[in-house]
């Protein structure tokens, strides 16, 4: 009597399907449906509006490139350009300069009251800009504001700070004013990631304080110096609020095309031309992707050498 044995395949454990990858989606769908909605969709809205141009025969008909011919030949756009140009040039170095003063003062650790050091750099970042162009606006008042009333007092005459020649300047400061406390804080979040290794080595070697914030600080600072480099460069080709503000002052020298966002807000909102200030528009960004990439390389180019 023969008994055969029957063997039992033992199938292998299956495996669980991992839910990450489901999960992330689902976490990003909201972000991803904003972005497009009011992001992507308006964009390319602005994109479509700027190949069109409206006829006093035919209404609204399509131009192709013509509005961007028009903008580059556009004297008033041009100035504008230059005109923030500079003062990126001017007003950016002096306040990331400041910045990175008062953010290794903090990280020095010799500084009294540091804390509230800190708070008072910053509050000024919170502030809204209208607010601050407002109450900025008053002080260079030449009829209301502080200097004009001492000046009344004392019997002499106070310097014009809302005149043609200072008007960039007095921009400058307010932005200044308003976002140097928002760097230092990118700094110094900066300066607490250097390992403490160097300082102690550094230490060993008899270095002071300023050879410690020259070899070891300054250059660990790089990557966040050019974040703020190119933070800025952003915000020095948008500047909108201010100069908008200021205009009610002194409407002989901030007229609707002092910078280029300025006069494409006057191009779409004041002369009903919304398809070349759409063109406008994109021109400046193609301008502030080319000034952020000639920044970059510029940069990348000095930390290899």
């Amino acid at each position: 009597m023969t008994t055969t044995t029957a063997t039992t395949a033992v199938a292998p454990p299956r495996r669980r399907r991992s839910k990450t990858g489901t999960s992330g989606y689902i976490f990003i769908t909201p972000f991803l449906v904003f972005f497009l909605l009011f992001f992507v969709l308006p964009l390319g809205y602005a994109g479509y509006l700027s190949f069109f141009k409206d006829q006093l025969v035919g209404g609204t008909v399509f131009a192709g490139l013509d509005n961007y011919t028009r903008a580059l030949k556009d004297a008033q756009l041009l100035d504008g350009v230059l005109r923030v140009a500079l003062f990126f040039l001017v007003q950016v170095p002096i306040m990331l300069l400041v910045a990175l003063v008062a953010a290794l003062a903090i990280d020095s650790g010799l500084l009294r009251s540091a804390k509230l050091f800190r708070l008072g750099m910053f509050i000024p970042y919170a502030v809204p800009s209208v607010v601050a162009a407002l109450m900025w606006g008053y002080l260079y008042g030449p009829d209301f504001g502080p200097l004009a009333q001492l000046g009344d007092r004392l019997g002499f005459t106070p310097p014009s700070l809302l005149s043609d020649t200072s008007m960039l300047a007095s921009l400058g400061n307010i932005v200044t004013w308003e976002f140097t406390g928002y760097n230092m804080i990118i700094l110094y979040a900066a300066l607490r990631t250097v390992p403490t290794e160097l300082y102690e080595a550094a230490a060993v070697d008899g270095a002071g304080a300023w050879r410690v914030a020259w070899s070891i600080k300054i250059p660990a600072l790089r990557p966040a110096l050019l974040l703020c480099l190119i933070f800025s460069v952003i915000g020095s080709f948008q500047l909108f609020a201010e100069p908008n503000l200021l205009q009610r002052l002194a409407p002989n020298v901030i007229n609707s095309s002092y910078t280029p966002n300025l006069y494409a807000y006057s191009l779409a909102f004041t002369s009903q031309e919304v398809n070349y200030a759409a063109a406008v528009s994109f021109l400046l960004g193609l301008v502030i992707v080319v000034v952020s990439y000639v920044v970059l390389f510029l940069t990348s180019r000095g930390s290899r050498r």
